[in-house]
């Protein structure tokens, strides 16, 4: 057969296969050129998800007949005035949106601009162009979408229900109206109204939280940190959430490049490394954070529906957004999880539902090194415990003799230790509160910033030789990976040697992991370092090898402690950064307050 050109009917549909994947992306693209006319207010109407209709209203500048015409053809766009395809100030840069949907559906555009009397209507069924009419209309465009994808029924039957369509759009719209805070979104599904967000107002950081608020929750607003940084031809702004605020999955990571949504590999990757050591594994935290670059060190035509974009100096772009949120979660953690009702708190719990983040008031390192100055100048005396031997026997809660100690010079602001219960959890009582605090989990953060420190300041730590070597048997694969970070391991106090093929020898270990299970502790860094795959930068990796020393070493579950130890913990604890969760990101303690509990009791 020979070589023939295809008729531009069937190149629309090819383009439309790329553009619109699914309802949303025509959403998407509609949407985009209403915000590329100046629009100030934008309303959706689907039906059936989208797939029997979508119409999108917008108030912008709209077009006079000639532009109208225009509009339709493929890569007819007036978004490239010095056709610069490196410098490109528009969402929409490539003019196939508007050819590709109608290839693909039954179109009609009416539009009117400010300078003409009247509007005008166009039509367009499968490609096929119809008159353009003259219509009354007010000021701007509105874009009808019928059964999409009836020319192509294969690329129909690929889509998933109504619901799940229009939660698509919904999510769409979400994304895009962050990025635009002083437009008005409205999505109705039928007569239903999904989306209510009216434009913000004040400065571009105020419209930007009150948008976020909107969209995301009063939780992530009250419980996020801001990020202002810029370096060189690079700006990073937004918020973050605090570790103890976060989600399953990652679709509360809300990326911009270019106030343009995206979803881009590199970007994830590097929230992930920035909440690493304060973060569960499996959790993720909700961000909204917006990358300004200057257009010549971006490229936004590297995919078709524009959702992935390549940097320049992809490193510098990392390395900045890492550095961001690790300096912001370190500075800025003087706002902490917002306090909840706490009869609330305990219906949940009777009623075995799960949200305990919302119901806990996670306290911080950094909150608590700020308010220390106020329980210093003002000494409290604390009554005596009583000792309940029969009460420790039967629960495990350990209470002792003490004598009246002041509090400057033993209650900070998580106060002072009074009992241990189930030899798990110390209960400790501030002036206005009580707090509850997890042994194991508070001392795993205090070891684990105690050998980071140590191995960045250069010094080893002081090491414990073992009387008898610990030889554990490795397969060879992990036995070599092992080996490959030996000298990481000598400075941070694990002494190893190789002990024939598939062993290795544990000389010496960190005297601050001392009581440690060594031949635990050896199979856990070897299965660790083999998931690397060469992905970890060294800072990554001395930190997953510490998290994993410190949690080994640490106080454990079920170790009965005295009233000096618990404290002596609670003190540590005031002075130890990011002390408000363990290395995996769970929570190190909680505080309950007293008006709250009087109200259990009406009081």
């Amino acid at each position: 057969m020979s070589i023939r050109i295809l008729p531009d009917n069937l190149v629309n549909q090819i383009a439309a296969g790329e553009v619109i994947e699914r309802p949303a992306s025509a959403v998407k693209e509609l949407v985009e050129n209403a915000i590329d006319a100046g629009a100030t207010s934008i309303e959706i109407t689907l039906v059936d998800g989208g797939k029997s209709l979508i119409d999108v209203k917008d108030n912008g500048k709209g077009m006079n007949r000639e532009d109208l015409s225009l509009a339709v053809e493929r890569h007819a766009t007036s978004k490239l005035p010095d056709n610069d395809l490196f410098h490109i100030s528009y969402l929409g840069f490539r003019g196939e949106a508007l050819p590709s949907i109608a290839s693909v559906s039954r179109l009609s555009i009416t539009t009117r601009n400010e300078q003409e009397e009247n509007g005008w209507q166009l039509n367009i069924s499968n490609g096929d162009k119809k008159e353009i009419l003259p219509i009354a209309s007010s000021y701007g465009t509105k874009v009808t979408v019928r059964d999409l994808f009836y020319a192509t029924p294969a690329r129909l039957k690929f889509l998933k229900t109504a619901a799940s369509e229009t939660a698509q759009c919904i999510d769409i719209i979400n994304r895009i109206a962050l990025a635009n805070p002083q437009i008005s979104f409205y999505l109705f599904d039928g007569e239903k109204k999904k989306i209510t967000l009216n434009a913000c107002q004040g400065d571009l950081f105020d419209a930007r939280l009150k948008r976020l608020i909107d969209v995301i929750g009063r939780g992530f607003g009250e419980n996020s940190i801001l990020i202002d940084t810029t370096r060189e031809h690079i700006k990073i702004s937004g918020y973050v959430s605090l570790p103890t605020l976060n989600k399953a999955n990652t679709l509360s990571q809300y990326l911009f490049v270019n106030n343009r949504p995206v979803r881009d590999k590199l970007l994830l990757g590097a929230i992930k490394g920035a909440y690493q050591g304060v973060l569960e594994n499996g959790r993720y935290p909700l961000c909204a954070l917006f990358i300004d670059v200057d257009p010549n060190f971006v490229d936004v035509n590297v995919h078709p529906t524009k959702a992935e974009v390549r940097f320049f100096d992809a490193a510098s772009i990392r390395g900045l957004l890492v550095g961001s949120i690790r300096n912001a979660l370190s500075i800025g953690s003087q706002q902490t999880a917002v306090p909840s009702n706490l009869e609330h708190f305990l219906q949940d719990r009777v009623e075995k539902t799960n949200d305990l983040n919302q119901d806990m008031f996670i306290l911080n390192d950094q909150h608590m090194k700020s308010s220390s100055h106020i329980f210093a100048s003002k000494p409290i005396t604390y009554s005596k415990t009583s000792n309940l031997p029969e009460l420790e026997r039967k629960f495990s809660v350990r209470t002792e003799e003490d004598t009246h100690i002041l509090c400057d010079e033993y209650c900070g602001v998580l106060g002072q230790a009074k009992a241990q219960f189930h030899n798990t959890y110390i209960i400790s009582q501030t002036e206005d509160s009580i707090i509850i605090i997890d042994q194991h989990a508070a001392h795993e953060r205090i070891v684990m910033e105690k050998m980071k420190k140590a191995f960045q300041e250069g010094r080893h730590l002081a090491t414990q030789i073992l009387l008898i070597p610990e030889i554990v048997e490795l397969s060879p694969v992990e036995k070599q990976q092992l080996m490959d970070n030996i000298k990481n391991f000598e400075q941070l106090g694990l002494v190893i040697k190789e002990f024939g093929t598939t062993a290795v020898m544990v000389q010496e270990i960190p005297a601050l992991i001392k009581d440690c299970d060594v031949s635990k502790l050896v199979h856990d860094l070897a299965e660790q370092i083999s998931e690397w795959e060469g992905y970890f930068a060294l800072e990554d990796k001395i930190n997953h090898i510490v998290a994993t020393m410190a949690c080994h070493g640490s106080v454990r579950a079920g170790r009965c402690l005295n009233l000096a130890e618990m404290n002596h913990l609670l003190r540590e604890m005031e002075q130890t950064p990011n002390s408000g969760q363990c290395n995996h990101g769970r929570p190190t303690y909680i505080e309950m307050k007293l008006k709250d509990i009087d109200k259990l009791f009406h009081r």
